[in-house]
């Protein structure tokens, strides 16, 4: 299964590509093969990072499963204007990891604000803050939660399909990030994290954090 925001650039590569190898083949012509193999790898490519492989994701109350593919770079403690006290833990998606996101917790969509910013390295720790990224809150079963999409030093163009007031369920796909990028996880202080930093993770099926409505720490 191929994401449908990949249709666009498969079709600007595709048809070229198609169009040369059929006349480099019937003129015999090296140059137009070669152009046309080109473009081929490159619609290969196109179709390998849009690529959106179906994932079970794990039944239970108040889990948090990962927003994304890829290798956790940060947990730590921060302050949030939604959650308040709150955890951190950050995933950072390279060009190679699937780049659909999934909701990862189930609740109400509270608000959905999109940020201008930087296009730092996602994986550094400024890139939170100072990158483009959208934001998106959740109230979830007696709890706030957050998980923020954040554009990297490639990828510039961030989807994010939520509304206001959307009900979600927990794994659900909500939109992605081109080209290598990162997503925050911010769950209220007091959850039990159940990754360490360098483990990989999947969207939709990794289980982030388990959060305790008796434990949250409020500010």
């Amino acid at each position: 299964m191929i994401a449908r925001e990949a249709y666009p650039f498969l079709l600007i590569t595709g048809v070229p590509c198609l169009i040369l190898l059929v006349l480099g083949r019937s003129d015999g012509s090296m140059w137009l093969q070669g152009l046309g193999a080109l473009l081929f790898v490159l619609t290969a490519f196109i179709a390998f990072f849009f690529r959106d492989p179906d994932r079970i994701t794990p039944a239970g109350e108040n889990l948090c499963v990962s927003s994304g593919d890829g290798k956790v770079v940060a947990i730590e403690e921060v302050e949030d204007e939604w959650v308040g006290r709150a955890l951190q833990v950050s995933v950072f998606l390279s060009v190679f990891n699937v780049h659909v996101n999934r909701i990862p917790c189930s609740g109400k969509v509270k608000s959905v604000d999109y940020c201008p910013g930087k296009f730092r390295l996602a994986f550094l720790d400024k890139a939170s803050e100072d990158n483009e990224h959208t934001v998106v809150r959740i109230d979830g079963a007696g709890y706030r939660m957050a998980v923020k999409q954040i554009a990297g030093f490639v990828a510039r163009r961030i989807v994010c399909r939520l509304e206001p007031q959307q009900s979600v369920t927990a794994g659900e796909r909500y939109g992605l990030i081109r080209f290598g990028s990162r997503t925050d996880h911010i769950l209220p202080a007091g959850s039990d994290v159940k990754v360490s930093l360098g483990d990989r993770v999947k969207a939709g099926e990794t289980i982030i954090g388990v959060i305790d409505n008796e434990k949250i720490v409020h500010s």
